[in-house]
C-alpha cells in the first residue's frame, strides 16, 4: 500500500489586488515524491510554494503536513540577519546536536568557504549559501524555487546529482529544461489560476501541454459555433413557439456567460530581432592573446576566429573570467599580450547579464526611448511603446512603472526588449536566460535560430546552448581556453566530461590537518570524503537489502497469503519492489565508486 502523503494542499485560492492569482489549486507531496511546478511567469508558482512552506496563508483552502514531517524552503531573499559568516548561516538550518561536517561539505562543494561575510555575498553566493541551508538537514520535502539560477554549470551539474542521490520529496521551479527532465517523476502545471497533474516528468510535459491547448482551443470552437446557431435561430425561427422561445434565450445567455468566463491563456511573447547591415565576412580574431590580473591568469596564448553567422557559446565555472574575455574579444579591453582585431561594419549590442545598464529610477517607456516621446524604432519603423511592450508581455499600466519594482523575469524581458530595438549584426548575451519562463526561452531560442547576424553567447543552460550554439569555448583552467564544435551535448562527447569548478581552499574556522593527495591522471575524478563513506558503507547496506529481500520473499512463498490477508500480502510485495530496486541502485553505486577509486 502507498504510504500516506507528507503534505497536501487541496482546493487552494488566493487574491491579489482584485485579481485571483490562484483559483483552485492542488498539491500532493508523497515520500520520495519528484514533482516540477511549472507555468508561466506571473502564473502564481512561487506563490504556491510559500503556501506548502506555511510562508503565506490562503484566502481559502487546506494545507495538511504529516506530523513529524521537516520540510524545507529554498528562500529567494534569504536572511542572513545575526549570522557572522556562511557555515553558522548554514549550521542553523542543522537539528540540534548535528554535526557541522555536512554544512562545511555543502559549502565547500558549492564553491564557497564557510568564512564569507554574509553582508558582502553577491546575489548568485546568497543562492549557494541558501541551497546548503535547505539540503544540511536532510529533509523529508525539499521545496526548490528556481535552485539553478546564478549558478555555474559545475555547480548546477554537481546539485543535480546531490538531489538524484537524497531520500527527501521535492518540489522543483526552474526554467531549466535539463535540470528539470533530469530529476522529476510528475508534473504539475499551474495556468490560470488551477493545477493539473501529470505522472510523468517534464520531458513529456509540453507535447502534453500543447494537445491540451489545441482540445481547449476546438471545444471554444465548439461552443462558439453553438453560441452562432442559437442567435440565428432566435432571429429566424418560429415565432410562435413564444415559451420555448424564451426558454432558448435563457440558454443563449448561459452560453454567452460561459464564453466569457473561459480564462484564455496568457499572451505569447513575440520576439524580432532588429537587424543592421551585414558585417564583414570577419567579425572578431584573437591572435595569441593573453591577460592576467596580479598572479591569475585569466587568458593564456588564445587565437580564435569568429566568422559572420557563427553562434559562439562561452562556458566556465564562476570566476573563471567569461566577462573579462568578452570584453577582451570586443575591445573594451586590452591585453597584455597578442592582438585582437575587429571586423569591419560592425553594430555590436550587448546585453549585461548583471543588469546594470538599468536604472532603478527609470520608467520602462524611458528605459526603450530613452526618456524621448512615446515611440521606439523597430527594424526601420516607429511603433508606440505601449504597443512594443505588449510585444513581451508587459501590460499598458506597466509602462510608467520605475523598473527599481520589477522582478526579475521583467527586468529580463525588459533588456531584451531594448537590445532587440536596436539594430545590430552582433549580438552578444551574457547569461540572457536568467529568470525567463520556459515559453519565453522557446521564443528567444526561435528568433536567435532566424537571426542573421553573429552571436556571442554566455550561458549556464545546457539546454539552450545545444538548441543555440554551433561551437563552444570552455575554459580549462590556468586561462586555457579550447573550442568544440557544436552545442554543450558535443562539447561533452569531445571533451570526455562537464566544466571543473574552481579550486576552494577549506574554511579557515576550522582548519582540518590533510595530508597532501596523490598525484591524478589528468580528467580523473577523485573520491571526496562523502565517497568515501559511502563506499566504506555500502556493501553492510546491500547485505541488510539482501536479508531484507530474503525475508520478504519468505513470506511472499506462502501460497495462502494473498486469501487470508489481501493487505499484508500488498505491502510485501510493495516492499519486496521497493528494496529490489534498492539494492540495484547500491550495485551500481558501489561498482560507480570502485571504478572511480581504482582510477
Amino acid at each position: 500500500m502507498a504510504a500516506p502523503p507528507l503534505l497536501t494542499l487541496q482546493d487552494v485560492a488566493l487574491t491579489f489586488g482584485g485579481t485571483p492569482l490562484i483559483n483552485r489549486a492542488d498539491l500532493t507531496i508523497s515520500p520520495g515524491e519528484r514533482t516540477c511546478l511549472v507555468g508561466r511567469n506571473g502564473s502564481g508558482k512561487s506563490t504556491l510554494m510559500k503556501i506548502a512552506a506555511g510562508l503565506v496563508e490562503p484566502d481559502k483552502g487546506r494545507l495538511f503536513v504529516q506530523p513529524g514531517t521537516t520540510i524545507r524552503y529554498l528562500a529567494q531573499e534569504p536572511d542572513f540577519s545575526g549570522f557572522s559568516n556562511t557555515l553558522d548561516f548554514v549550521e542553523a538550518g542543522l537539528p540540534p546536536g548535528e554535526s557541522a561536517h555536512r554544512a562545511r561539505y555543502l559549502l565547500e562543494s558549492l564553491g564557497m568557504t564557510g568564512a564569507e561575510d554574509p553582508k558582502k555575498l553577491s546575489g548568485g553566493e546568497g543562492r549557494r549559501a541558501a541551497l546548503a541551508q535547505a539540503l544540511a538537514p536532510e529533509p523529508d520535502v525539499l521545496l526548490l524555487d528556481e535552485p539553478t539560477n546564478h549558478l555555474d554549470l559545475p555547480a548546477i551539474e554537481w546539485l543535480e546529482a546531490e538531489l538524484r542521490g537524497t531520500r527527501a520529496a521535492m518540489v522543483l521551479i526552474s526554467h531549466d529544461r535539463r535540470f528539470l527532465s533530469a530529476l522529476s517523476r510528475a508534473t504539475i502545471w499551474l495556468d490560470r489560476g488551477e493545477t493539473r497533474r501529470i505522472e510523468q516528468g517534464f520531458s513529456n510535459f509540453e507535447a502534453w501541454r500543447d494537445a491540451f491547448f489545441e482540445e481547449e482551443e476546438r471545444d471554444q470552437h465548439k461552443l462558439d459555433r453553438k453560441i452562432a446557431a442559437e442567435e440565428h435561430w432566435l432571429r429566424y425561427g418560429v415565432t410562435a413557439r413564444r415559451k420555448r422561445n424564451v426558454r432558448r434565450l435563457g440558454n443563449l445567455h448561459e452560453l454567452r456567460q460561459n464564453r466569457r468566463d473561459v480564462r484564455r491563456p496568457v499572451g505569447s511573447v513575440s520576439m524580432n530581432a532588429s537587424e543592421a547591415e551585414s558585417s564583414g565576412s570577419l567579425v572578431v580574431e584573437a591572435r595569441e592573446i593573453g591577460k592576467s590580473y596580479g598572479e591569475r591568469t585569466i587568458v593564456d596564448g588564445l587565437s580564435l576566429r569568429v566568422m559572420r553567422g557563427d553562434r559562439l557559446g562561452i562556458v566556465g565555472a564562476n570566476g573563471a573570467g567569461k566577462s573579462t574575455l568578452i570584453n577582451l574579444l570586443m575591445g573594451r579591453l586590452a591585453p597584455d599580450s597578442g592582438q585582437v582585431v575587429l571586423g569591419t561594419n560592425l553594430m555590436p549590442v550587448v546585453l549585461d547579464q548583471a543588469r546594470a545598464t538599468l536604472e532603478p529610477g527609470m520608467t520602462v517607456t524611458e528605459v526603450l526611448t530613452g526618456g524621448r516621446g512615446d515611440s521606439v524604432t523597430v527594424n526601420g519603423q516607429s511603433r508606440h511603446v505601449i504597443g512594443y511592450l505588449k510585444d513581451f508581455l508587459f501590460s499598458p499600466e506597466q509602462a510608467r512603472t520605475p523598473v527599481s519594482v520589477l522582478s526579475g523575469g521583467e527586468r529580463n524581458r525588459l533588456l531584451i526588449a531594448r537590445a532587440l530595438a536596436q539594430p545590430a549584426n552582433l549580438l552578444v548575451l551574457d547569461e540572457p536566460t536568467n529568470d525567463l519562463d520556459l515559453e519565453t526561452l522557446d521564443l528567444l531560442q526561435e528568433m536567435l535560430g532566424d537571426y542573421q547576424g553573429t552571436l556571442i553567447l554566455v550561458s549556464h543552460d545546457r539546454d539552450f546552448l545545444d538548441r543555440v550554439a554551433s561551437s563552444v569555448l570552455v575554459s580549462e583552467g590556468a586561462g586555457r581556453w579550447v573550442e568544440y564544435a557544436g552545442g554543450y551535448s558535443d562539447m561533452l562527447v569531445q571533451r570526455g566530461q562537464g566544466v571543473e569548478a574552481r579550486t576552494v581552499a577549506p574554511t579557515k574556522k576550522e582548519p582540518r590537518e590533510r595530508t597532501a593527495p596523490a598525484a591524478q591522471p589528468a580528467g580523473k575524478p577523485k573520491l571526496g570524503f562523502k565517497d568515501q563513506h559511502e563506499l566504506k558503507t555500502l556493501p553492510a547496506r546491500m547485505e541488510k537489502l539482501e536479508a531484507a529481500i530474503a525475508q520478504l520473499k519468505a513470506i511472499l512463498d506462502d501460497a495462502d497469503l494473498y486469501a487470508r490477508d489481501p493487505a499484508r500480502f500488498d505491502k510485501a510485495t510493495a516492499m519486496l519492489a521497493q528494496a529490489e530496486t534498492e539494492l540495484s541502485q547500491a550495485e551500481d553505486r558501489w561498482l560507480e565508486l570502485e571504478m572511480l577509486q581504482a582510477g
